[in-house]
């Protein structure tokens, strides 16, 4: 609960019997709240021919007396004193052991007399506030700069707010409240003196703490029955007292309510749009959030759409055939397996075991190895190859002994792909070509949320450089292929089984960003290609033998004579106009 000082002031006009009670009558607060006193002299506070010496004289009391005072208050509360002059601080001294804190009116800020003999006291185990009322910031720091060199204290706190007759709700000082926390990282007081039978005088003090009060400080008087003579327009009586710790104590426990409630979650519970399958999926397909799903409020039980995309980010897939019409549950996901999936072959008639020749010390199969290797998010590397004799030696390349070698159909790379995913149980295919030695982490894994997220079939770049691309496909997506080609004669060009086929399959082109695109050929097919990967290799690995795309992007943006080295060369299945031809005719699926 906020911290409260009830303010006596000098409601008490002199009378001992009315201070005291006074006090008792807010007996039973006793946490978290404090009580000021504002004991004074006439002679230390005055001269005699000031208007209200006469005042000061009444509402004086002796030393004695402010000891029976406070020992009554500190019974139950944090006695404060208020000081005005020499005489505060004897009273202060005398009773120092009972004192919670001071506070020091910003008029008294200027008495550097009454400073200097505060300095010579122990205040370390009290707080002391300043009351910066009228002064500006740079005034403020100088003040507060001054005090917490001077005097040893134990918190010090700064209170906005000033008494005036009458204090106008606009004078309250409400709006300096987070300025001036914010400038001096301390404790705020607020002080209102609006006048006590105005029931804002029951709410301000509530929106000082809104607006970041630490502490508020109230004037009190006895009920309207007393004679009051002094400080009664900004005072409230116990019973208004009341009323205003109540306010305060809603306020706080409304700020210690949790975040979100239970009657909130129930409306959230009750209220939202659940997402339901706009057609029938299957196990292994991915889900799209936006093009899969329609959002209805239903009875059905379900996982909702953040739910779901939590799912779709950590590369889950469907692992069940669902209705359309259904929602979906977090038990019909699983975790997808995804392997690399690397094709090569020693057939090569343009450029003769192509997949054995060196980039430096490694084959350039070996190299299109390693960076698989270091793909993310990735279960399985398989080098796939043929069961022909001519295709053994590759078992002796594969980098590493946590590579898979497979070996399968010579000619039906679909069928040799299947039969991989079928053996291990594989749910999504990074498709990589042996002769692709420069393929990067960076690229995958834009095209691998991409995948999941879209709830793709088939992923791949709408542009790359040559031999940098990656296809993303998943493995239900390929099983359907060949069910509609038992025997896929072009199936080396497995991409076209897919591009050719929109309507059956949900491709998804990402643009890659352009740090990752170039107008650069880094396949292997001739000659020239390895010479331009010998020269890349021999400038990149004497820094670094992990390079990365990147890298290789930087240095041939430098340096045109090498990358210019096969830029004449295209690719066959880009230009062969008969070959096209072909492909549109016999990859494409046909339906009676």
């Amino acid at each position: 609960m906020s911290y409260t000082i009830i303010e006596v002031a000098n409601t008490h006009g002199g009378n001992a019997e009315y201070l005291n009670t006074l006090i008792d009558s807010f007996s039973q607060y006793n946490e978290n709240i404090g009580i000021k006193f504002q004991p004074l002299h006439p002679d230390k506070l005055a001269t005699t021919d000031f208007v209200a010496y006469e005042i000061y004289k009444k509402l004086h009391f002796e030393n004695g007396q402010w000891k029976s005072f406070i020992v009554n208050a500190s019974r139950t509360k944090d006695v404060w004193l208020d000081l005005f002059d020499d005489y505060g601080v004897e009273v202060l001294e005398d009773n120092i052991q009972l004192v919670h804190g001071i506070k020091l009116q910003v008029s008294v800020l200027f008495n550097f007399s009454l400073v200097e003999k505060l300095s010579g006291l122990d205040l370390s185990n009290l707080k002391l506030i300043i009351n910066v009322a009228s002064l500006n910031e740079e005034e403020i720091r100088y003040h507060y700069d001054k005090i917490k060199a001077s005097l040893n204290v134990k918190e010090l706190l700064i209170e906005v707010g000033f008494q005036a007759y009458p204090t106008t709700i606009t004078d309250s000082g409400l709006s300096k409240i987070q300025v001036v926390k914010d400038l001096f990282n301390c404790k705020i007081v607020f002080a209102d003196h609006v006048d006590g039978t105005n029931e804002l005088a029951l709410w301000l003090p509530v929106l000082a703490i809104a607006s970041g009060a630490d502490c508020i400080e109230k004037h009190v008087m006895l009920s309207d029955d007393f004679n009051t003579e002094f400080d009664f327009y900004s005072s409230i009586t116990p019973k208004k007292f009341d009323i205003l710790m109540e306010r305060v104590a809603l306020y706080d426990s409304l700020m210690k309510e949790p975040f979100i409630n239970n009657r909130e979650q129930i409306y959230l519970t009750n209220s939202i749009l659940k997402p339901i399958l706009k057609k029938d999926k299957y196990n292994g397909n991915g889900i799209s959030l936006v093009n899969d799903l329609e959002y209805k409020r239903s009875n059905k039980n379900g996982i909702n759409a953040i739910e779901i995309e939590k799912l779709l980010n950590s590369y889950h897939i469907l692992s069940s055939d669902i209705k359309a019409g259904s929602t979906l549950m977090k038990h019909d996901f699983k975790k997808a397996t995804i392997a690399v999936v690397i094709a090569a072959r020693l057939k090569s008639s343009r450029l003769k075991e192509k997949a054995l020749l060196k980039i430096g010390s490694l084959t350039t199969i070996e190299k299109c190895i390693k960076n698989a290797c270091a793909f993310e998010n990735v279960n399985n590397v398989i080098l796939a190859t043929s069961t022909l004799d001519s295709d053994t030696p590759l078992k002796n390349y594969t980098f590493s002994d946590k590579v898979i070698f497979h070996r399968g159909d010579p000619d039906d790379v679909i069928d040799r792909y299947l039969q991989i995913v079928r053996d291990l149980k594989i749910d999504v295919i990074i498709r990589v070509t042996g002769d692709n030695p420069f393929i990067d982490n960076s690229i995958l894994q834009i095209l691998l949320n991409s995948h999941f997220k879209t709830g793709a079939d088939y992923t791949t770049a709408k542009e790359a450089a040559i031999g940098t691309n990656l296809e993303i496909i998943n493995s239900s997506a390929l099983e359907e292929v060949k069910s509609y080609f038992p025997n896929a004669a072009y199936s080396e060009y497995m991409t076209w089984y897919f591009t050719n086929n929109e309507s059956y399959f949900n491709l998804n082109f990402v643009n890659l960003p352009n740090e990752l695109i170039r107008p650069y050929r880094l396949t292997l097919d001739y000659d020239l290609d390895l010479e331009m990967f010998r020269k890349i290799h021999e400038h990149l690995s004497v820094n670094n033998t992990d390079y990365n795309l990147k890298d290789v992007f930087t240095f041939l943006d430098a340096n045109n004579e090498i990358s210019s080295i096969n830029s004449h060369i295209s690719a066959k299945y880009k230009t062969d106009q008969s070959l096209i031809d072909t492909l549109n005719e016999k990859t494409k699926i046909k339906t009676l």
